[in-house]
């Protein structure tokens, strides 16, 4: 939000002796940091952060406010027209409680427009001037008091005017020329011939002010913050006035601005009240908090008196009692944000100055927990997939009916995962399955142009239940694109089912799990986490130094059988030979032919020893015949 320097001087004094660069550390140390300074039409403005939940400091006055409770100065008061109450000369209906009060006038306009130095200050806000007085000056309130407000051409209305729901089938053009279907929700204003503003959002084209609009009819309301942002969300009208209604204005300030709208237009172009009255009242305060000592003590970290924080809440504009141990606070019509005792206690450590609380660690009371089996179970299994060449995909935990369908088990109805208030149909359903999010992503990578795909997911997945949806660990893998063909030595070949069997027995699996076709060239499998092997199965072996002694080999040709499993000649010969020497253990060659005993085949197994010594031929030849005994144990034979 720009805030011209020159009007907040204005609001307080007191900012006119600093320095640009100390008004910005001032607003910082608040909480509102200033993004950028600029200088238009000869106006230096500054750019200033306000966070959501602090609607009312979206205007020169609020930051005023703010920058008068820092240093300890006064406000200067409101410069008011005094405007009497007189009886309604347009009837006005209040018959929502999104709106509670409602302050109009109406007015003979005269001649005159926007002073140049009214024009000048909107310009530098980027906000273009109409020239039209009402226009103007309402545009000038907003930005100096935070408080939006309305003109309509009181001679374009007909009858009385009403503030309501919508009613179905209306629809309205608003002051963009938009013209726009109301729904159900929608809160308007509007006179006997229907709809002629969106209520605290946006005016209607057919009651506008123009430059042939002689009587004005203005509006100064306060309008429930919730229905303001779900009416500007629905119609995508995101508007200085939306803003600020829907982060809660202040209703104290309906009538205010109203006078303050009078008093502009009068002095401005010389307008004649013809009269001037408010419909309903203000919405009810907010209790009182209890602001105890030793919560004040928690939250700072240290002691803090009483009296400081009642000096400190009075200068934001808290009515304060000193009671027993504690403060009984009632937050101003203004802040909606100060709801619980803890926001008190912030106010008076940012009011303070946090750089004023020491830094101190805070106390152990213990060692640290070790962490869970399943976390290390977790990290382990990312870790070896990272160094397989998968990447770790993150997706959405909700997804939509129609992808959920596809993969989801048929004893998980969809029915106890459905969200009763989702942010849209896409997300209105938590996943039973992590296959139909990576099938997704995967399906996205390869139309980008990648030869290969290899992604994989470890999340939460749900299971309906007579007690609501549970919550288990799955991992899914998804391989798909074409392998190899980078040089001549590796050809390429497209990804097939067997190759991600290869990746399930390398994570441990004793039982293949079921591999399922997600698209061309495109596979996936999913299993529970708690069906993989446990955290402290070390799947990496351990790293052994090398050695600085020779190393070893001896060949074994062997006649095996045709049908001979070769993992289980390999299984009984590792095991009859030393782990602290064998460094591997492999067939380098298979030869058949009509020339060996029928139902034969012979394998050449290559055995390679070293250790952190010489070796000597007779303990290796030991080693080389239990390594034949074990594999006679089979039914293999040393070929001659």
């Amino acid at each position: 939000m720009w805030i011209e320097r020159k009007v907040l001087a204005q609001e307080i004094p007191a900012a006119a002796g600093l320095a640009t660069r100390q008004l910005c550390e001032l607003l910082a140390a608040l909480g509102f940091p200033v993004d950028g300074v600029a200088t238009r039409e000869g106006l230096e403005t500054l750019d200033v952060d306000i966070t959501a939940n602090r609607g009312d400091a979206m205007s020169h006055r609020g930051l005023a406010r703010e920058i008068a409770a820092k240093l300890g100065q006064s406000l200067k008061l409101i410069p008011l027209t005094e405007v009497q109450e007189q009886p309604p000369v347009v009837e006005v209906r209040l018959e929502s409680p999104a709106c509670p009060i409602y302050s109009t006038a109406v007015l003979e306009l005269g001649a005159g427009n926007t002073p140049l130095d009214v024009q000048a200050f909107l310009l530098a806000l980027e906000s273009t001037p109409k020239r039209l007085a009402a226009v103007d000056a309402s545009n000038e309130l907003l930005h100096r008091y935070g408080h939006p407000t309305h003109a309509f051409d009181a001679d374009r209305i007909q009858g009385a005017v009403s503030v309501r729901w919508v009613r179905p089938g209306e629809t309205l053009v608003t002051l963009d020329g938009t013209t726009r279907t109301l729904v159900v929700g929608d809160l308007v204003i509007a006179d006997e011939s229907g709809p002629i503003a969106l209520a605290g959002v946006m005016g209607g084209d057919g009651t506008k002010v123009t430059e042939a609009t002689r009587r004005v009819l203005l509006e100064s309301a306060w309008f429930d913050p919730r229905t303001v942002r779900a009416v500007a969300r629905r119609h995508s009208l995101h508007t200085d006035a939306s803003h600020r209604f829907g982060r809660g204005a202040d209703p104290a300030m309906a009538t205010v601005a109203r006078d303050l709208l009078v008093g502009r237009l009068q002095a401005w172009c010389g307008a004649r009240l013809v009269g001037a009255w408010t419909v309903g009242s203000r919405p009810a305060t907010a209790p009182a908090l209890d602001l105890d000592e030793s919560l004040l003590t928690r939250v700072a970290g240290l002691r803090l008196s009483l009296d400081e924080a009642s000096g400190a809440l009075q200068r934001l504009g808290c009515a304060v009692t000193v009671r027993d141990q504690g403060l009984r606070v009632s937050p101003p019509s203004w802040r909606h944000d100060l709801a619980i005792a803890e926001d008190l206690a912030e106010e008076v450590l940012r009011l303070r100055g946090y750089e004023h609380i020491p830094s101190v660690l805070p106390p152990l009371e213990g060692p640290p927990e070790p962490l869970s089996g399943a976390y290390l179970q977790r990290h382990r299994l990312s870790r070896r997939l990272a160094h397989l060449g998968f990447h770790q995909t993150v997706t959405y935990g909700f997804i939509s009916p129609e992808m959920d369908a596809l993969f989801a088990a048929p004893g998980n109805p969809v029915e106890g995962r459905t969200l009763s208030n989702p942010l849209g149909q896409e997300y209105s359903v938590l996943r039973a399955s992590l296959l139909s999010s990576l099938r997704a992503s995967a399906e996205q990578n390869l139309r980008q142009g990648a030869r290969e795909v290899r992604l994989f997911e470890l999340a939460p997945t749900y299971v309906s239940g007579p007690q609501g949806p549970t919550e288990g660990h799955t991992l899914g893998v998804v391989w798909g694109g074409t392998l190899g063909g980078e040089d001549f030595l590796s050809p390429a070949r497209r990804v097939k089912e067997a190759d991600l069997g290869g990746i399930a027995r390398d994570l441990g699996l004793a039982k293949l799990p079921q591999v399922q076709v997600l698209g061309e060239d495109l596979y996936g499998f999913e299993i529970p986490v708690a069906g993989l092997p446990e955290a402290g199965a070390r799947i990496i072996p351990a790293f052994r130094p090398f050695s600085r002694f020779p190393a070893v080999e001896r060949d074994l040709s062997l006649l095996v059988d045709l049908g001979q499993s070769y993992e289980a000649l390999v299984v009984a010969m590792w095991s009859a030979l030393p782990s602290e020497a064998l460094l591997d253990l492999r067939c380098v060659d298979v030869f058949r032919h009509r020339s060996l005993p029928e139902g034969r085949q012979a394998w050449l197994m290559r055995m390679r020893f070293q250790a952190e010594r010489t070796l000597v031929g007779e303990e290796v030849d030991g080693w080389v015949s239990a390594a034949l005994v074990a594999a006679e144990a089979l039914g293999a034979r040393l070929r001659a």
